[in-house]
């Protein structure tokens, strides 16, 4: 069995230590976690999984001015003497800081003497954290040393990711000054089936900030009684969109979330036959009915880490299939989109699951699945069990460039809480336990990391479109506290931030 055990800072506050259970070990061509069972005790942790080989380890720590997030180590390999945690933390946000700045180098990136200052000074500080370690329990000043050169990685990595995204939007936008990009954001209608009232009367420049929105067609809603089709609110929302002369996309059809399938369909649960009829059969009214009118749907969300309905994984690949395969019948000339949630695939540190969700995706796209114009990577942060832990802006480039692998072209569907707390319109099963970015839950620090992730994301070539979870905390949504407009329908920030974004490199 493979056993590594870390040493653990004297001192570790109560928060620090509780998010360490979330640790895993990752490996393998698509970085992901693995099961693994961890064990604490005379200040070390002992992680332990049944595979024999190299790994590396994912970790969440606090880093000042970053937030509380989601790291690795360097590789690691299996040894009885223990690693000292956050020299190996460090070790690795330094690694691969300067692997990146290398690799973007060879691509012609410019990289400043300020820049090159900065990734100098953090390594310097991690050759002296490294050699001054000695080996037993990390005394005060070396866990000082460690935390030091970590934070210094981390800032260097954000410098080094805000040089990329500058000149590679120059690069871009010397050829065509404003990208054909789309910039979107999920509606929903308001409760009494219309279109919300800051729509209708301009309340909220929506235009202004977006050039697309989709529409989710929720299936609960829709179907809420089996055979029984209410479209009338989603027509709404579709003819206001058309007035606005917005592109539109629609989606996803099956949301494999338990509380947005249809009531009656856990009548049929483990009857993987009825369960697939019903489906294709709401996938094919949906299609047929807007025939003509939206060309793009995605079709699916989280069915590569859903535990709902007795499903396992090879029934979720094939339901997959299926929809795409029945909407094609409907009409060959439809763009389909296929959903990812978690796609560092965090579920998989917790039991065993034979597709991550990297090869979930690549194992649909070897099946032949006809007009697949997209996968949408759904990242969103700081939400359980849906979303994804916080991570840094190298960390979701990385992410972006290894799913870019695959041929596809990339839609990204981001999100992030503006408030803590319990939401009382989201998705009852999700939560706001997932690390936190740099403030943590305030609409200041929402409005910094949608400009920070949707310009990351907005600049990468082969990134379709971006889209925001939901725009109003008001309606009925997902994700807990993450719209762009308060309970009240009152802009926040983040609005604005991502209208600015708009404003300078999209049409």
């Amino acid at each position: 069995m493979g056993v590594m055990s870390f040493l653990l800072p004297s001192g570790l506050s109560p928060e620090a230590r509780s998010e360490l259970e979330r640790c895993s070990i990752a490996g393998g061509p698509d970085n992901m976690p693995t099961p693994t069972e961890l064990t604490f005790a005379s200040g070390q942790m002992r992680t332990r999984r049944g595979i024999d080989e190299s790994g590396w380890l994912v970790a969440p720590w606090p880093v000042d001015g970053v937030g509380h997030v989601m790291g690795t180590t360097a590789t690691l390999m299996e040894r009885s003497r223990p690693y000292n945690l956050l020299v190996e933390l460090a070790r690795g946000k330094i690694n691969q800081m300067r692997c990146q700045a290398s690799d973007w180098r060879m691509g012609g990136l410019q990289i400043s003497p300020e820049l090159q200052q900065t990734i100098h000074a953090a390594t310097l500080t991690f050759g002296r954290a490294v050699t001054s370690a000695s080996g037993g329990s990390p005394t005060v000043q070396e866990t000082k040393q460690a935390q030091d050169a970590l934070e210094q990685g981390y800032r260097a990595a954000q410098q080094l990711v805000d040089a990329y995204i500058e000149q590679v939007f120059s690069i871009r936008q010397q050829r065509v000054p404003k990208l054909d990009t789309t910039l979107g954001c999920r509606l929903t209608p308001h409760p009494d089936g219309s279109v919300p009232a800051v729509l209708q009367t301009g309340a909220v420049p929506f235009v202004q900030a977006f050039n697309s929105v989709s529409l989710p067609f929720f299936w609960c809603d829709i179907e809420a009684e089996e055979g029984t089709y209410n479209w009338e609110a989603y027509d709404a929302l579709l003819a206001w969109a058309q007035d606005q002369q917005l592109e539109v996309s629609a989606g996803p059809l099956v949301d494999f979330s338990s509380v947005l399938l249809p009531a009656w369909l856990w009548l049929w649960e483990r009857d993987v036959p009825s369960m697939a009829s019903f489906m294709c059969k709401f996938v094919e009214a949906a299609v047929r009915r807007y025939r003509g009118q939206i060309r793009r749907w995605q079709l699916s969300a989280g069915s590569n880490c859903a535990n709902v309905l007795g499903l396992g994984e090879e029934e979720l690949l094939g339901l997959t299939y299926r929809l795409a395969d029945t909407a094609r019948q409907v009409d060959p000339s439809l763009e389909l989109v296929i959903g990812i949630s978690q796609p560092w695939g965090e579920y998989m540190a917790a039991q065993d699951w034979t597709h991550s969700p990297f090869i979930f995706a690549d194992t649909l796209i070897r099946s032949g699945i006809s007009n697949l114009a997209a996968l949408d990577l759904e990242i969103v942060m700081g939400a359980q069990p849906r979303g994804s832990y916080c991570r840094d802006v190298l960390e979701v480039s990385r992410l972006l460039d290894l799913y870019a692998l695959l041929g596809v072209p990339l839609r990204v569907t981001l999100g992030y809480p503006a408030l803590g707390g319990t939401d009382a319109s989201a998705d009852p099963e999700l939560r706001i336990d997932a690390g936190r970015w740099r403030d943590g839950f305030t609409m200041q620090t929402q409005a910094d990391w949608a400009s920070a992730f949707g310009a990351l994301t907005l600049c990468k070539p082969f990134v379709q479109a971006v889209q925001w979870c939901h725009l109003s905390d008001a309606q009925s949504h997902q994700f807990p506290h993450a719209g762009l407009l308060d309970a009240r329908d009152q802009p926040r920030p983040a609005f604005e931030r991502l209208r600015r974004l708009r404003e300078e490199h999209l049409h």
